[in-house]
């Protein structure tokens, strides 16, 4: 559980409080009504600690970065024009942390990746070392594509997201997010080959395609 919520009560709620409804749970919040940040935490913090790993991958900083995301957003709430926009109001913010991490780690000229013997337990029907090793490839290229472009990719190609809400996430066209992804299919194609164990996974084919599918 985040630090954040450490410093406030948490109410008994019962559990169909706010009846799944992000507009009623933003307007509760405005008002003060007890258990509305743990409700809004609780349902939005495995969405917002997914796209930070899928665009930052195994990343020490990864808890704090999380904390900051609802920190600002919490900061910001307010002011949000349309509470039903709340998830990809999130994702926007969660994105905007992302890149500012990015930022900081190339202007240190540093970057971190999680040693094997340091990845969390995971149980039998987790990926093999084999997977383990391709997903650590994976980011080690991704670290070599410019900020916009990487984030444009993972939100697409690793989680999963539809163009628009691409195009919504980081805050720009649908035009404009094709291009990118364009250019860091590109990228990411010709700096994979360098990697022997994304070889098998290139020879397959590219799982990007087309930029302009929808």
């Amino acid at each position: 559980m985040s630090a954040l919520l450490k410093l406030v009560p948490r109410p008994a709620v019962p559990r169909d409080a706010f009846a799944g409804d992000d507009a009623a749970l933003v307007l509760a919040f405005r008002r003060g009504d007890p258990g509305a940040l743990a409700t809004l935490y609780d349902r939005h913090a495995d969405h917002v600690h997914r796209v930070l790993y899928r665009i930052l991958g195994f990343d020490h900083e990864l808890a704090d970065l999380h904390h900051d995301v609802f920190v600002r957003a919490l900061g910001s709430l307010p002011k949000l024009e349309d509470p039903s926009a709340l998830k990809g109001w999130l994702t926007m913010i969660t994105v905007h942390v992302a890149r500012s991490s990015i930022t900081r780690r190339r202007r240190r000229k540093w970057l971190w990746f999680l040693p094997s013997d340091e990845l969390p337990e995971v149980p039998s029907s987790a990926p093999s070392e084999e997977v383990l090793d391709a997903l650590r490839a994976t980011y080690a290229v991704l670290d070599t594509l410019p900020a916009e472009e990487r984030i444009a990719f993972a939100l697409r190609f690793i989680d999963g997201m539809e163009l628009t809400e691409v195009a919504a996430a980081c805050g720009t066209s649908l035009a404009t997010i094709k291009r990118r992804l364009a250019r860091a299919g590109a990228r990411f194609e010709a700096e994979a080959r360098r990697h022997p164990v994304l070889e098998p996974w290139l020879e397959r084919g590219t799982r990007w395609g087309n930029p302009s599918d929808r």
